[in-house]
């Protein structure tokens, strides 16, 4: 049977959008903070958020359709070799985001202050930065990151505990609907409870992330923005945790079979609850 399918491309393609996206989401406040217009930033990157969110919808039943589509023999090591390619799609989608940061930093501040004088008309918005003249204009902002944006950050001022649940985070949320298949497979008999467990993973993993990470950044931007802070140190911390979401996205390579093992025992205890 065939190993690298059209779906297994598609899927990968989603799944690099999506990361790159949401790898993209850190550049938001800086953008925000480096014009003083956070609500703004934050309500324009809602967009990019729909666009992630509708890809992660329509990736979700090809992702499922690998499972019905393996082969008979040898299921489990070709299902897994496939879950690990898209778990790679993951780590370039996130790598491709860090690439695009500072040029993303650059075009979003604009675009916030375009948005403001359409007096927050979004198709008035869209219009215009898919004229020619923007997109000639904005190619001259293409930049690469440099070492240059860690100047003035001291080690003591990295919040390593912050950088280590951000990387735990990532990887469980990269594997939280991978897992769950898998484990459909160790499992065939409480397939669809596991099936349905990535739902939990997903949403404890975003809960998380909540609590612990987007405050902290949200109040150094508040306070680049009030005066009370630095941009470079907001800018510093913001590649840290783009760095810890790259770490994140290949740690889940290690956790993704004990992710699925679990997945697996656990089932047996809610069907026993049911």
């Amino acid at each position: 049977m065939e190993f690298l399918t059209v779906g297994l491309i598609l899927i990968a393609l989603f799944i690099f959008v999506i990361h790159s996206i949401e790898t993209l989401a850190y550049a938001v406040r800086l953008s925000g903070a480096r014009v003083k217009m956070i609500a703004s930033a934050l309500s324009l990157f809602n967009i990019m958020v729909i666009v992630s969110r509708l890809a992660n919808m329509m990736q979700q039943p090809f992702t499922g359709s690998l499972i019905d589509n393996a082969p008979k023999e040898n299921t489990l090591e070709f299902v897994e070799a496939q879950l690990r390619i898209l778990i790679g799609a993951s780590t370039l989608g996130t790598l491709f985001g860090i690439i695009l940061f500072p040029t993303f930093i650059a075009l979003f501040s604009r675009a916030i202050i375009h948005l403001s004088e359409e007096k927050g008309s979004v198709p008035s918005l869209i219009k215009r930065l898919f004229s020619f003249q923007y997109i000639k204009r904005g190619l001259t902002h293409f930049s690469l990151p440099k070492f240059e944006y860690l100047h003035g950050t001291r080690m003591k001022e990295i919040p390593i505990r912050l950088f280590f649940v951000n990387m735990i985070i990532t990887a469980i949320y990269t594997i939280g609907v991978l897992s769950a298949l898998y484990a459909a497979l160790l499992a065939p008999e409480r397939a669809a409870t596991t099936i349905m467990a990535s739902g939990l993973i997903n949403g404890v993993a975003t809960i998380l992330l909540v609590i612990f990470i987007d405050p902290k950044l949200s109040v150094l931007a508040d306070d680049v923005v009030n005066q009370r802070g630095s941009y470079n140190k907001l800018k510093s911390l913001s590649l840290m945790m783009v760095t810890s979401r790259l770490l994140g996205t290949i740690l889940a390579q290690v956790l993704f079979l004990w992710g699925a093992r679990y997945i697996a025992w656990l089932t047996k205890y809610i069907v026993l609850l049911s």
